[in-house]
């Protein structure tokens, strides 16, 4: 029997969101100019919320406002590893720590599965010793450099558990001889959560705390 545990990493893993926290780094770190347009980003950020656009369109804007259009490879590499040192050392939950060891412990492969994008979400799983990540791909051209905009499908909702299932069949992995264990903060992962032989709500928001009691899901407070 393969034991998998996968986690979501914001608000799971991490006590807030890590997208804003990475735009205000990298914008620091590359133009700090662009710090003025962080109310613009806000009001396109308000989009989503009124259907006014999706989050891999978000993304990829406020990637391009933030960031710039394109980031070479040496120029992502750089900014990623100083942000996973940052996030690694302030933002990730001591019981999310406890719980991430205990896994590991026991005997279970450590996936983190994120609709963040894979470029920093890697870092900061190799820092906390996951053994595989499956995010969302940012788009790249012929040369590697890192354009603002999702490759594919964005990992969130009903899309993250197909891709959990592509990594599992791409690892060669047979469901039936697999148990897997899913941590989340937030409904969205709703398909992630039932797909999964055990799941757990972690410091969950109310729609969530609801279902989780409704189902029977063991409910976390890691923060």
């Amino acid at each position: 029997m393969v034991r998998i545990a996968i986690y979501d990493m914001d608000k799971t893993i991490t006590r807030a969101p890590t997208w804003t926290r990475f735009l205000v780094t990298g914008a620091k770190r590359r133009a700090p100019w662009r710090l003025a347009l962080l109310p613009l980003v806000g009001l396109v950020a308000l989009g989503h919320p009124l259907r006014l656009i999706d989050r891999a369109r978000l993304k990829g804007i406020t990637q391009a406002m933030m960031l710039g259009r394109r980031m070479t490879g040496a120029e992502v590499a750089e900014l990623v590893e100083a942000f996973a040192a940052t996030i690694d050392s302030d933002d990730v939950m001591a019981k999310a720590r406890d719980r991430i060891a205990a896994d590991r412990a026991a005997g279970y492969r450590l996936v983190l599965a994120t609709a963040s994008y894979r470029y920093y979400a890697e870092a900061i799983a190799a820092r906390l010793g996951f053994d595989a990540v499956v995010a969302t791909e940012v788009r790249r051209d012929a040369s590697g450099d890192v354009l603002s905009g999702v490759a594919g499908e964005n990992c969130y909702g009903p899309a993250k558990r197909r891709m959990v299932e592509a990594w599992l069949a791409s690892e060669g992995i047979d469901r039936a001889d697999t148990h897997i264990r899913f941590y989340s903060d937030h409904v969205s992962d709703v398909p992630m959560l039932e797909a999964a032989d055990e799941a757990f709500a972690v410091n969950p928001h109310p729609p969530l705390r609801r279902l989780a009691t409704e189902r029977g899901w063991p409910v976390f407070d890691w923060s």
